[in-house]
């Protein structure tokens, strides 16, 4: 059988190892150390724009502490968008808050700038009060609107804290994206555009916030000699030893980003002539994506398929795929969460497919993983 071909797997440079030893030679192996000092001074260089990078414990603990940051608390409602990962919303459950839901626009698949505001208005209306936050995500590596998306948040003076997780090294207008709000996210774990095995880091506006976000990450502990908490802490740094391997990734991140574009290419130009699959591409010049993972649309009436079917077919010759992801305010845990929807992202749902995209995706694989797409249709 065909060796399997799997969406995105953790790729090494050679050098993590460095760093690990480097770690065990001198006992740095707790979460603090030189490791994980050096990894955010990597990533700072990286996204630029003056800003401070915190490494945490996920993605996830990076959401969560820029919420805690930005006070949101019981009774709090906090705009996200719908068409993503559960991990974008459930820190706002986590400090007692609500999620409202926000649909996508068809061109990048991500927050629609005038649903947004439809939205603020509306909770305005309904609650005598703005939201605290708002979250919007790059998805599958596509730069969103960020631009308009700033523009009615800081309008309305509501901070934007960017769900990075999947974009990282995306770009738009030429700019880190992550980069444009109060905080951007950012995630390692193992599937993403480079690893730490597990974790996760937090894009700060300056050095005293991040402090604080650290301060907030290590238990919230006073500077006293014996141990005293006057806020509620969490145990989300990130370890020295994860941070190494975060720093033998970041001396080939540009190749990482360079090569998931070249398979982006690959699949356009084998199926740029096939009716009814479409792969998503940046829609605009100002988009610059990562194409984390490269995704298509199957019509099922042009082609006599649809993506589930496809979807299992390519599972018996041993190629990994996966839908995309099901809209936030169509699952259960979210079912009485406010939502403002257009259709968009439940039509997607309906007809998409993430392809396999990570390193070790050659030019011979996408060629057979269309070949294998074009014998599902009609």
């Amino acid at each position: 059988m065909q060796e399997r071909i799997y969406l995105c797997l953790a790729h090494m440079s050679g050098q993590e190892m460095k760093f690990i030893k480097e770690a065990f030679d001198t006992n740095w192996v707790v979460p603090l150390g030189p490791n994980v000092n050096g990894f955010e001074s990597d990533l700072e260089q990286f996204v630029g724009q003056d800003k401070k990078v915190a490494a945490l414990a996920s993605g996830t603990s990076a959401i969560h502490l820029a919420l805690v940051q930005l006070g949101v608390k019981a009774g709090d409602e906090v705009i996200c968008q719908s068409f993503t990962f559960a991990a974008s919303a459930n820190p706002v459950v986590y400090q007692g808050a609500t999620p409202v839901f926000v649909d996508s626009e068809r061109d990048s698949w991500n927050m629609d700038p005038n649903l947004l505001e439809d939205a603020i208005k509306d909770r305005i209306a309904k609650t005598g009060r703005k939201p605290k936050a708002i979250i919007p995500v790059y998805l599958y590596g596509m730069p969103a609107q960020i631009d308009a998306i700033m523009e009615i948040a800081n309008r309305y003076e509501i901070p934007v804290i960017e769900d990075a997780a999947e974009g990282f090294g995306s770009r738009f207008k030429g700019q880190v994206c992550g980069t444009f709000g109060h905080f951007g996210i950012m995630s390692f774990n193992g599937n993403k555009m480079i690893t730490t095995s597990g974790g996760g880091a937090l894009i700060c506006p300056d050095e005293e916030t991040k402090r604080r976000i650290l301060f907030y990450a290590t238990q919230a502990r006073e500077p006293f000699p014996y141990y005293q908490h006057e806020q509620i802490g969490y145990n989300y740094r990130m370890s020295n030893i994860c941070a190494g391997i975060g720093r033998g990734q970041m001396t080939i991140v540009d190749e990482h980003i360079r090569h998931h574009q070249h398979v982006c290419q690959r699949y356009v130009e084998l199926l740029k002539d096939v009716e009814g699959i479409d792969v998503h591409v940046n829609p605009t010049p100002d988009h610059d994506s990562n194409y984390w993972l490269n995704t298509i649309t199957i019509d099922p009436e042009k082609t006599g398929t649809d993506y589930e079917s496809v979807r299992q077919y390519l599972e018996t010759k041993n190629i990994e795929t996966r839908p995309l992801w099901k809209p936030m305010h169509l699952q259960p845990v979210y079912k009485d969460a406010p939502a403002y929807v257009n259709g968009t992202a439940e039509s997607l749902f309906q007809v998409g497919l993430c392809l396999p995209s990570g390193p070790y995706v050659t030019d011979e694989h996408v060629a057979l993983i269309v070949d294998e797409i074009l014998a599902c249709r009609r």
